[in-house]
């Protein structure tokens, strides 16, 4: 599994510890949580929900009129390492 996807159910999960319902897909580049948010979440719960944020690379809130909140959190894919870049008949 990768580390992103790791990383990203470990958010995920202490997210459902506050109450929330989370979902974790994998991107190209990055793997996502997804959680409403309900209008009902308490002040410490809010507290606790930004700290668990604060392990992702990006995360944000979008909130409408018509599909309520959504929080949202990013963790990135590392990028692939090249190794020996000038190949074995590079020489200096």
């Amino acid at each position: 599994m990768p580390a992103s996807r790791v990383s990203a159910e470990a958010i995920a999960a202490r997210l459902s510890a506050v109450g929330l319902t989370t979902r974790v897909e994998e991107h190209d580049r990055y793997t996502s949580v997804e959680a409403e948010v309900p209008e009902s979440l308490s002040a410490e719960s809010w507290r606790e929900v930004l700290k668990v944020l604060a392990e992702a690379d990006r995360f944000g809130l979008h909130a409408t009129s018509q599909n309520g909140r959504t929080l949202w959190a990013v963790v990135h894919k590392a990028a692939p390492t090249t190794g020996d870049v000038g190949g074995p008949s590079h020489q200096r």
